[in-house]
């Protein structure tokens, strides 16, 4: 498993996500994930504007590698970044 940073600029503003920390199997799977975690982005198609609107599509979806994570860790977001309005 594997730490990544997912990050977007599309859709700011107040109660809104900008970034999170995640871990993943692969850079896709990460970009695939949805700062609240239980949302599955994947399912979404990729041009298609989201119902919820704290996030973005994934294809506007920046991920960095942070490193590798534990041998014990699971998938999932690690810490979040929220602007409450």
């Amino acid at each position: 498993m594997n730490l990544y940073l997912i990050s977007q600029t599309e859709n700011r503003g107040y109660d809104r996500y900008d970034a999170a920390v995640v871990i993943a199997e692969t850079e896709d799977e990460a970009r695939n994930m949805h700062p609240m975690d239980f949302k599955k982005l994947s399912i979404v198609p990729k041009d298609k504007p989201l119902d919820l609107d704290d996030w973005t599509i994934p294809k506007n979806v920046k991920v960095i590698f942070l490193g590798i994570a534990a041998n014990e860790a699971k998938p999932g977001i690690v810490l979040a970044s929220f602007n409450a309005g």
